[in-house]
């Protein structure tokens, strides 16, 4: 009997103040966002706390593209971040050119969210930026 395969693929768009997350379904056809976490000293617990109940198996991890070349406190976190996380998870992190994610995501939920005070929710284009880059790998590597 075949065993069934449900791992997911994570991705995680970082920021100082929150950091947004999606998730790809079990198949690895779609990327859906799936919350936003503020970045303070719980951030880690509950990263792998949705690492072990979605049963994640790659976290595609944003970084924009010209923070590859010209390191600044942002890029320098990021790369601190998945250090930390990789340590405490031993799950691969791939870097990811999320340049323009944030800017997509903009207007997705312009064209969704139809309340303007929803659309205000910085949480909201978070975890859409992780969706954003999600799809993109997803993309590019499993279709």
């Amino acid at each position: 009997m075949n065993k069934v395969v449900n791992d997911r693929i994570m991705a995680i768009d970082y920021g100082l103040k929150r950091v947004g997350i999606a998730l790809s379904d079990p198949l690895k056809k779609f990327a859906y966002p799936f919350n936003t976490l503020e970045n303070d000293k719980s951030l880690m617990t509950n990263i792998i706390k949705i690492i072990n109940e979605m049963d994640i198996s790659l976290i595609v991890l944003g970084l924009p593209n010209d923070e590859k070349t010209n390191k600044n406190s942002l890029s320098d976190k990021i790369y601190e971040f998945r250090d930390n996380l990789f340590e405490k998870t031993k799950i691969e992190i791939i870097f990811w050119d999320e340049s323009f994610s944030s800017k997509i995501a903009h207007q997705k939920i312009l064209e969704s969210v139809t309340k303007k005070k929803a659309r205000r929710n910085k949480s909201l284009l978070d975890m859409h930026s992780a969706a954003i880059i999600l799809s993109e790998y997803l993309e590019q590597n499993f279709n």
